[in-house]
């Protein structure tokens, strides 16, 4: 009888454990620090100069939220303890990216500062052939002037906006230097027409 009533017991407390088990908090303390930790990284630029490891902790965070949803409770609160660590990751590494894309922009922009000479120099040699796109010359050949300007001082703060910059003043240069090329090229000789056979 007293082994009947030590396994019966048992096997109310094991219940009763199973039953304490499933009902667990959910890890709002765990969603709460994976929170902040995502919210610093955005606010150093981690969007801009990590954006392959901002994303691997965002769906980390993603598969957290999905398992909160289906109250699995346990895997949340690791989901959100490894979304925390990948936010920080990509905090971490900003700075190394934000110096990798500076000096991209460093090296973009030296090579447009010397294309955009040269465009310069074109421009004075095909003078008076602008006729009707001088005055399109004459406001892009600002808006050139002042990107390059505006762009070697975003470099150090802002060095992907100094990069898209770049790349904008880039195309500009290019569809100049194509219209130059264009204008000065000699007029293809119109090929003579072959005689017909009688």
């Amino acid at each position: 009888m007293r082994m009947i009533k030590l396994s019966l017991f048992v096997l109310v407390a094991l219940a009763l454990g199973m039953v304490l088990a499933g009902c667990s908090k959910p890890p709002e303390a765990e969603k709460e620090a994976a929170k902040k930790a995502m919210d610093a990284a955005i606010s150093v630029g981690a969007d801009k100069y990590t954006s392959a490891d901002l994303e691997a902790a965002r769906k980390l965070w993603d598969t957290a939220e999905s398992q909160m949803k289906e109250k699995k409770y346990k895997e949340a609160k690791e989901g959100y303890i490894n979304a925390k660590a990948g936010f920080e990751k990509a905090a971490a590494a900003v700075a190394a990216g934000k110096k990798a894309v500076a000096d991209q922009a460093s090296a973009s922009l030296t090579a447009l500062e010397g294309a955009w000479k040269k465009l310069e120099a074109a421009a004075k040699k095909v003078g008076k052939k602008l006729k009707d796109k001088k005055e399109a010359w004459t406001t892009d050949a600002k808006a050139i002037s002042e990107g390059l300007s505006k762009a070697k001082e975003m470099i150090a703060n802002d060095p992907a906006g100094a990069k898209a910059k770049l790349d904008e003043m880039k195309a500009l240069v290019e569809r100049w230097n194509n219209t130059f090329k264009e204008m000065t090229a000699p007029a293809a000789k119109s090929a003579p027409t072959p005689k017909k056979k009688k």
